[in-house]
């Protein structure tokens, strides 16, 4: 487990992180308990893009909130001591369609984690060019871990020359391998093992970000550990739950 870097206690955070160890319900019955469980979200509909209501339950959403952004300590060794590791729970906000022109402003995390997003979503797979934020936000609704990266030339495509960028994209690709085949997947016989989407993404404020529905994690630097942690523990938790194939091109804003 990553350590975690808080004036209150490790252990108390270390259960919203990790429900592996915990149990999913678990963190929601410490959430509960401290006042800190957010409200349902809702979910885009695919017919006619209507947000509908749903249950507190619905696909098993990460409702347990964090009071504030954690701030988890490397666990390579190879990280360096300067590396700064962030994960946050933004607010839920409600899963819209909107049309893919549509320049999307209500999203309050970098990355986005939740609300409106366009009627399509990415393929499930690595991308050498930015996916817009509009399409990755859907994967997330469908229940995708998204592995993000800034490791770009100024076209917003990665820097396959700079050694930090291989670094980055060789540790990217080790957290994708790392998760368990999903067994939604497999029994659709599309060729899909897991519902992970993996973009440059010039918007970001960092080197490597992820995100679920949800949640968000912002790091200086490639931390394999700390991420595949990140990534098992919010995998599958999108108010909609399917791995149907998404597309691989897309209309640029």
């Amino acid at each position: 487990m990553p350590s975690f870097s808080r004036s209150s206690s490790p252990s108390l955070f270390s259960r919203f992180f990790s429900r592996g160890r915990y149990g999913f319900f678990g963190a929601l019955s410490l959430a509960t308990s401290m006042g800190l469980l957010g409200a349902a979200g809702v979910a885009c509909g695919h017919s006619g893009g209507t947000a509908v209501s749903e249950p507190a339950d619905a696909g098993l959403v990460d409702r347990a909130r964090l009071p504030a952004p954690v701030h988890v300590n490397p666990s390579s060794p190879d990280a360096g001591a300067s590396c700064q590791i962030v994960v946050d729970s933004p607010p839920l906000l409600p899963g819209e369609h909107v049309g893919t022109t549509t320049d999307i402003m209500t999203w309050n995390s970098n990355p986005p984690s939740s609300g409106q997003h366009f009627p399509i979503w990415a393929a499930y797979q690595e991308f050498s060019d930015p996916v817009p934020r509009g399409y990755y936000v859907h994967d997330l609704e469908h229940g995708a871990v998204v592995l993000l990266h800034n490791c770009a030339n100024d076209g917003g495509s990665p820097d396959a020359s700079s050694p930090e960028c291989q670094i980055i994209l060789d540790g990217l690709q080790k957290v994708a391998a790392g998760l368990a085949d999903d067994p939604l997947c497999v029994a659709g016989g599309q060729g899909i093992r897991v519902r992970v989407v993996t973009t440059p993404d010039p918007l970001l404020t960092n080197k490597v970000a992820a995100a679920a529905w949800g949640w968000t994690y912002n790091a200086t630097c490639m931390d394999v550990p700390t991420l595949l942690d990140f990534a098992k523990a919010h995998y599958g938790q999108g108010t909609e739950s399917t791995c149907s194939n998404g597309q691989t091109s897309f209309q640029m804003q």
